[in-house]
């Protein structure tokens, strides 16, 4: 009898959860096992800067986190958006298992088809508000926002303005995501 290979197998959360803990960024899709790899520089500038952006307009009933953490939708999935706003009554000890207000992604080489597609899709079924997906190497910002059950897409590049009304009023500015800071030699 073989023993099929837990990367091929479809698991539950229990399954996922009992897991022994290696220090690998660990996703499930699906039933599926992802794993991730640490993230570039400019992709943990950028979410650095969507945290500082986010995190002070955030209002008292909501709360900002960023990965890992977990959003729990269903039996079988188990994601870590970059960056994720839910309501502060949503929050369990493991994660949140109601529908986010907020998932923002940061794509990497790594995990930019599973962003644009497979968690495109389950956001948008789980009801999820709003989905921002930032391209960090072209400065581009895609903000996804439901009407009618489904996501409508508008694109922010460069130093262009978004003015984000969902989940919560903040500006965000793409180029501004991924610019240094000048600092003065001491």
């Amino acid at each position: 009898m073989s023993v099929e290979p837990i990367e091929q197998r479809k698991l539950t959360l229990a399954e996922f959860d009992a897991l022994p803990d290696d220090g690998e960024r660990r996703e499930l899709l699906d039933g599926g096992v992802l794993v991730t790899p640490s993230p570039p520089a400019i992709h943990q500038r950028a979410a650095y800067q969507f945290a500082i952006r986010l995190q002070p307009v955030c209002p008292e009933a909501f709360e900002v986190f960023f990965a890992p953490f977990d959003y729990r939708p269903d039996d079988r999935t188990s994601l870590q958006p970059d960056l994720l706003v839910c309501r502060a009554e949503d929050v369990e000890a493991d994660g949140i298992r109601r529908a986010l207000l907020l998932a923002v992604e940061i794509l990497s080489p790594s995990t930019r088809a599973k962003d644009l597609l497979k968690k495109r899709r389950l956001y948008e079924a789980g009801g999820v508000g709003s989905y921002w997906i930032f391209e960090p190497e072209e400065a581009v910002l895609t903000v996804l926002e439901v009407e009618n059950g489904r996501y409508v897409e508008e694109t922010y590049q460069g130093d262009e303005v978004f003015e984000a009304r969902r989940p919560f009023p903040v500006r965000v500015v793409p180029a501004e995501l991924v610019r240094r800071a000048n600092r003065s030699a001491v």
